[in-house]
């Protein structure tokens, strides 16, 4: 089993890296959270490596709590590879957590390809999953905590602020609380 990969890009793409490995090049699947955080000529990714009967596919990630969600998602039911990398291009592994935190269907639902059965079987099939380990050490993270327990202590809901925290474009915590609070006026 594979489970991370250094070496030098032969290739990059939006959806795909091919990393040259000792004169071995391995193509690797990655997200577009992914794509958009490699800059350098030498990388190192964690990686998941599926084998089936016919083919064997590494799908790296540059964070670790990035792959911990795909590893979760892939053993939902009617979850492939492919709707799994959907959901972490689309999010990032905290922004995930706070929509399974918040419940919320219709965040879900801008992942291309999961329609609204697809997305209440996900969230159903999380309910019970520690989203705490997919909110890994990261200055995002803090900022985001720090948020909702700032918006929870004037008193609204939990869920209300996990639904208004996964809009939010922003990554310190003062403009999070401050885009956040426009967002609960509008719920």
């Amino acid at each position: 089993m594979i489970v991370g990969i250094e070496g030098t890009v032969e290739l990059k793409e939006p959806t795909v890296v091919h990393v040259n490995v000792h004169g071995i090049i391995y193509e690797v699947f990655i997200s577009l959270q992914t794509y958009a955080a490699l800059s350098e000529k030498r990388i190192k990714l964690h990686t998941s490596h599926i084998i089936r009967e016919d083919a064997q596919l590494l799908y790296g990630f540059v964070e670790a709590g990035e792959k911990v969600l795909f590893q979760r998602l892939i053993k939902i039911s009617g979850v492939g590879p492919k709707v799994a990398m959907a959901i972490c291009s689309t999010f990032s592994a905290s922004q995930f957590a706070q929509i399974v935190a918040g419940n919320d269907v219709a965040g879900l639902k801008r992942v291309p390809g999961i329609g609204p059965k697809s997305a209440g079987r996900i969230l159903v099939e999380l309910s019970g999953f520690d989203v705490e380990l997919l909110q890994q050490d990261n200055p995002a993270n803090a900022s985001m905590s720090e948020a909702a327990l700032a918006l929870e202590s004037l008193g609204f809901k939990k869920e209300q602020v996990s639904k208004a925290l996964s809009q939010c474009e922003s990554s310190d915590t003062a403009s999070l609380v401050k885009e956040a609070l426009k967002k609960l006026q509008k719920l």
